[in-house]
């Protein structure tokens, strides 16, 4: 059977019939290479899935989304392409992964196809091979069809479309917390380690505090090892009515000897050069999961004049104070420079309190080794609560005499 993509617009869109169970990507079988003028990529997995491939600008990259493979060995894949500037795979959405590759200019897709194979490995029919080539494009054609929006049945909700939260009188405190990267976005890693899997199981353990406190509502960002877009993130908070937005991070700095757990607040100036790199790291990790952020121009502008608004800003300050003051009284290390600031974009929603919580660095050994135990997680999931605690109780009573 050959299941072939219609080359529309830049973007090659796969029809291919519905196949549930996980496919396994073959490194071995699968190269990269870039020959005459042209990129060749062959991709061989162990059984037909639906998929769609399309381009996108700013940086150039080619993402191919494809239903449940398991990219382990993508390092293992021969690559002979100096066009690729660097690739990476990973869960994109429930049920689906995708594969990015950047490259050094404008290519677009001449040939896309998926053929599979009669061998008798599974139930789908054997192997199966993906053919994709790309040719060298003009600036002004590539701009124009990776500008082409998604569509209407893949593409995400804008977060300016969803409703402002209704704000509620006494009740539990909602809480929303958001597990940095996951999925094609690993984050930070070191000897093994993940920052996105380190962040997830400290969320977690921390939702399972929270939750057996009645004063607590919490909701996650992402229950699972799965990519969730910056501005997804703040559409979700929005949409639960949260108090409180809390982004979970261990980041990686080569800059000196940074260690200790750092809260982080929005700032259009960054608070020192390792504050804006982790920004811009940030805001990059979405670009190269091969996020479209072309229309995100007039949204981000609008939050940070929204953002400037004299009842919020306060309101975080606060937090970050209460939270300081809990993690020092539990007695746990804290960064030379306890609160900072920088441009994080999963900061911006102008209403809702936000703070980035790094909990330590995975480029400090000691952090790493405080991040993997059990019991100093638990004491800062603690120490968090009652941070929390404090401030709610000061905000409510001030907002009381306000009323």
């Amino acid at each position: 059977m050959l299941v072939t993509a219609t080359v529309t617009g830049g973007a090659a869109r796969a029809e291919a019939q519905e196949f549930t169970a996980l496919a396994r990507f073959e490194p071995g079988l699968s190269q990269l290479r870039e020959t005459q003028g042209a990129l060749h990529l062959d991709l061989v997995i162990s059984q037909p899935v639906p998929w769609r491939v399309r381009m996108l600008d700013n940086p150039p990259r080619m993402v191919l989304d494809m239903r449940e493979v398991d990219w382990a060995g993508l390092e293992r894949m021969t690559r002979d392409a100096p066009a690729v500037k660097s690739l990476r795979a990973g869960a994109f959405r429930p049920g689906w992964s995708r594969l990015v590759i950047e490259l050094d200019g404008p290519w677009l897709v001449s040939r896309a196809g998926m053929e599979t194979g009669d061998g008798a490995e599974n139930s789908a029919g054997g192997p199966t091979r993906v053919a994709i080539t790309l040719d060298r494009s003009s600036r002004e054609n590539f701009a124009r069809l990776a500008a082409l929006p998604e569509p209407e049945e893949w593409a995400l909700p804008p977060a300016a479309d969803l409703p402002p939260p209704v704000r509620r009188k006494g009740g539990p405190i909602v809480v929303v917390l958001d597990p940095g990267h996951g999925g094609i976005d690993p984050g930070a890693e070191r000897d093994g380690h993940k920052e996105a899997d380190l962040m997830l199981v400290f969320a977690r353990e921390f939702k399972e505090l929270l939750s057996r406190d009645e004063r607590f509502r919490v909701v996650m960002t992402r229950e699972e090892d799965i990519f969730v877009p910056l501005e997804a993130r703040i559409s979700l908070a929005r949409a639960a009515a949260a108090d409180l937005f809390i982004s979970l991070h261990a980041d990686a700095l080569a800059e000196g000897e940074a260690h200790g757990t750092t809260l982080y607040t929005l700032s259009d100036e960054a608070s020192d050069a390792a504050a804006a790199a982790l920004a811009e790291r940030h805001a990059r990790d979405d670009l190269l999961a091969g996020i479209d952020l072309s229309a995100q121009d007039d949204l981000v502008a609008t939050v940070l004049i929204d953002m400037a608004r004299t009842e919020t800003k306060p309101r975080i300050a606060r937090l970050v104070t209460a939270l300081e003051a809990s993690i020092r009284a539990a007695d746990l290390r804290m960064h030379r420079k306890p609160h900072q600031e920088g441009g994080f974009s999963v900061l911006k929603s102008p209403d809702i309190p936000s703070v980035l919580v790094e909990l330590g660095f995975l480029s400090s050994s000691r952090d790493l080794k405080r991040l993997t135990d059990a019991e100093w997680r638990a004491k800062m999931a603690a120490a968090l609560r009652d941070g929390i605690l404090a401030w709610a109780k000061e905000d409510a009573a001030l907002r009381a005499v306000r009323d």
